[in-house]
């Protein structure tokens, strides 16, 4: 497949197996998309202070918030960190909470559900590396991501925030046939931290290359779909059992936006069952989960042509104006057809898809990141936890639902997409594109199940109308 041989996949990915493969250097990889962070510093997380966030701590641990990063007791280096190459202040809300509870000894495991933007990978990341012994040569923490994009930026907080540790690191991911290596001539994993994908970390561990008799924390990024039937669930399992066998007090992070109902308690039961032991809980209330900073319109529109000439005529000049834009599809076909159609009218834009090739990938990614392109079209590969501070414009042109029922909507996904707008507490817009009763059906149901009404633009052909909605938002 695009990342590695997964069982699970996202949407449009390729079903090509890749062989086993050598993983690309950090540093080549990270050269490749690097980034000026003097454009993206993130210092102004999406702090909500008033959320009712719920917490469940079996045992008599105590557990206090803490204000300030000093309160957590973490080294010089790690502070510095902080501080001078991350840009922060304080600990948001999300992290005054878990960060106690991942820093604490006796190091219980931990099921995290947070909002876009309230500073997740901060606290894995920080709990990653306040763990490792620098003086031993042996991984030590493994970070577990479902896609390239999200190993890649995961990795490059890591080496900010932990620039001053010494700690070592590598990213497990499949690079292309070009630079293909046997997995079994590759070296032992010697780093202190692996971020990567399940495909890739499964073929290490099974060829003996990766070994977890030593790791201490295991987390798993975007969590709910890691271990959903319709993602990852079994390399991800695999992975638990594997570290189990060797690591059984290895705490176990699961870190998402999302958590239904389902995935909540197989999660629930598969790490109390495999880990056999007390874990804490941390969740948001579902009314919550819509972004306060991210304004939702709909647009009704009488037919597919329509959508086009909309994004043409009223969004695309708009968009300039406010930051960047991200225009989600459903598949691939559709990012294509939308692609070519808005090249043909003179604008300039990017399309990203699971099937491109990996060194494409890369490259869009860093032209969006670096500001060299302002629009991007893609498909749900980029929906869940991709950070880019000047998206400040969603456009869903086509709405997520669930693969196997195309009238029921994908509310995560739904919640993920719009997460992309409005980052570290900016202002963001979405604008929802609507075609025929069956699309006002979803859009329904999505209103009904964030408890959340979303206004509609009055009409698809005014200028002004959409200013209007921009203007509400904030953005113009």
């Amino acid at each position: 497949m695009a990342d590695d041989d997964f069982t699970g996949k996202w949407p449009e990915e390729s079903d090509d197996v890749t062989e086993m493969s050598e993983e690309p250097s950090v540093s080549s990889i990270l050269h490749s998309v690097a980034i000026d962070d003097s454009r993206n510093v993130n210092n102004s997380l999406d702090d909500h202070a008033d959320s009712n966030i719920q917490t469940v701590t079996p045992g008599d641990t105590p557990y206090t918030s803490a204000v300030r990063f000093e309160q957590l007791s973490l080294s010089h280096e790690l502070l510095r960190g902080l501080y001078v190459e991350m840009g922060f202040e304080r600990p948001s809300k999300i992290q005054s909470v878990s960060l106690p509870m991942i820093l604490t000894p006796p190091y219980k495991n931990l099921i995290a559900q947070a909002k876009n933007g309230s500073g997740k990978t901060t606290c894995f990341v920080l709990g990653m590396l306040s763990r490792v012994d620098p003086k031993l040569d042996a991984p030590q923490a493994l970070c577990i991501c479902p896609t390239r994009e999200l190993v890649i930026q995961n990795m490059e907080v890591l080496l900010k925030m932990g620039k001053y540790t010494g700690v070592t690191s590598e990213m497990g991911l499949a690079v292309d046939k070009a630079n293909y290596i046997p997995v079994s001539k590759r070296a032992p994993v010697t780093a202190q931290v692996i971020i990567g994908t399940p495909g890739t970390i499964n073929k290490w561990i099974a060829a003996k290359k990766l070994g977890t008799s030593n790791l201490k924390i295991l987390v798993f990024d975007e969590a709910d779909h890691m271990l959903a039937e319709s993602g990852f669930k079994e390399d991800s399992v695999r992975i638990m059992k594997e570290i189990v066998k060797w690591s059984p007090r290895c705490q176990v992070l699961l870190f998402s936006a999302t958590f239904n109902d389902t995935v909540k308690a197989f999660v629930s039961k598969i790490v109390k069952s495999l880990f056999v032991q007390e874990y804490n809980q941390m969740f948001v209330m579902k009314e919550e989960l819509s972004l306060d900073s991210v304004t939702q319109f709909k647009v009704n529109l009488p037919n597919e042509l329509s959508k086009i000439m909309v994004i043409k005529d009223k969004i695309m000049d708009l968009a300039e104006k406010v930051g960047q834009t991200i225009i989600f599809v459903r598949t691939k076909k559709s990012a294509g057809m939308l692609h070519e159609a808005l090249v043909k009218y003179g604008y300039q834009v990017t399309t990203i898809h699971g099937t491109l090739a990996r060194e494409d990938r890369d490259k869009i990614v860093k032209e969006f990141r670096e500001g060299l392109t302002h629009v991007l079209i893609s498909t749900d590969l980029l929906a869940r936890g991709f950070d880019q501070s000047k998206v400040n414009l969603v456009v869903n042109y086509d709405l997520p639902v669930i693969h196997d029922n195309t009238s029921e909507p994908d509310n995560e996904v739904y919640l993920h997409r719009i997460g992309r707008a409005g980052r570290f507490g900016r202002k963001g817009a979405v604008f929802n594109l609507l075609c025929g009763d069956k699309d006002n059906m979803i859009m329904k149901k999505i209103e009904t199940y964030f408890k959340h009404y979303v206004t509609e633009v009055p009409s698809f052909t005014s200028d002004e109308d959409f200013k209007e909605a921009l203007k509400k938002a904030g953005l113009m």
